[in-house]
């Protein structure tokens, strides 16, 4: 991962952790690349909902996943998005 997508990565990552409209906006978008048939998909029309520069950032790494055609736990993200699980999917939790 190039250093500006791990850094939007990262700011991602910490929204998601929150518990705001947008952390959850976020939290969708993410985990709709980690598991959409479990977590769910990912609605576009949700990016009206965050900042333009959460957009930015999504759009940064929805390049970034369509270049590397991995999961996140494969590229060493497992415990960023099981940490994200747990705030918004306990469900799908152990």
């Amino acid at each position: 991962m190039k250093s500006c997508e791990e850094a939007a990565f990262n700011r991602l990552v910490a929204i998601a952790q929150g518990d705001t409209g947008q952390s959850r906006r976020v939290a969708d978008f993410l985990l709709a690349w980690w598991n959409a048939g479990e977590c769910g998909g990912f609605d576009l029309t949700s990016l009206w909902g965050v900042d333009t520069s959460i957009a930015e950032d999504m759009a940064m790494i929805f390049g970034y996943v369509a270049r590397e055609h991995s999961y996140p736990d494969t590229l060493g993200y497992n415990e960023q998005f099981q940490s994200i699980v747990r705030g918004w999917r306990p469900e799908l939790t152990d």
